[in-house]
């Protein structure tokens, strides 16, 4: 998106975005950035004096077994990346957001219907949709708490699929919308969140798939 068409809903905010030197973290924080952010790019020291927006978006899929064909050592380093970093990172944090504040984490699809070569990532992103949940109970009314769960995007993460022509044209024929998704979407849906324009959600998750969903 170009920068003349972006407003500035974070002039004068601190963002912290997890997992952002690439891809879709990448594409976060560049738009929380453009939108007048001072952000707060995977760190644990550097936090400004207060901290405005927290977008959790580390994850690892380090193996494509069955879950019980995993190694306990597989199992703990998905758990612990992908869901126990980000409840750490909360604990750090909390006592630094502002009143307002807003918590998006990142999820994915595949938390909705976990595919075959990545059943344990799935699980971790279905904990995700809980967390998201309980935090936003807990940490209410003063911060709001919700997820975004993209769809395939194309981006290294996920090049296995996607630079596989024939996985990626099934992909896109499934597709209501008939093409991947792009970390720029991603982005813009977390801005959203994070934005005082969604100050009345939260407990929530935008399923950011191209109209590819289980959900009703």
């Amino acid at each position: 998106m170009e920068k003349s068409k972006i407003g500035r809903r974070f002039e004068g905010k601190v963002a912290i975005v997890t997992a952002s030197t690439q891809g879709i973290g990448f594409s976060i924080a560049q738009r929380l950035a453009l939108e007048g952010a001072s952000v707060v790019i995977s760190s644990r020291k550097q936090k400004y004096g207060k901290i405005d927006v927290i977008v959790s978006n580390a994850a690892v899929n380090p193996s494509v077994d069955a879950i019980l064909d995993s190694h306990e050592s597989t199992l703990d380093k998905l758990w612990e990346v992908n869901v126990k970093t980000s409840i750490l990172l909360l604990q750090d944090a909390s006592p630094h957001l502002t009143k307002g504040s807003s918590i998006v984490f990142i999820s994915s699809i595949a938390a909705y219907q976990p595919p075959s070569s990545m059943s344990m990532y799935g699980v971790t992103k279905t904990a995700l949709l809980g967390l998201t949940k309980a935090l936003a109970t807990e940490m209410a009314p003063h911060t709001r708490v919700n997820c975004v769960a993209p769809g395939t995007i194309p981006t290294r993460f996920a090049r296995f699929i996607t630079d596989n022509d024939i996985i990626r044209n099934t992909i896109e024929e499934k597709t209501p919308l008939k093409r991947l998704g792009t970390a720029e979407d991603m982005a813009a849906a977390t801005a959203f969140l994070a934005s005082d324009e969604a100050s009345y959600i939260t407990g929530e998750t935008i399923v950011v798939a191209g109209g590819m969903s289980s959900r009703l």
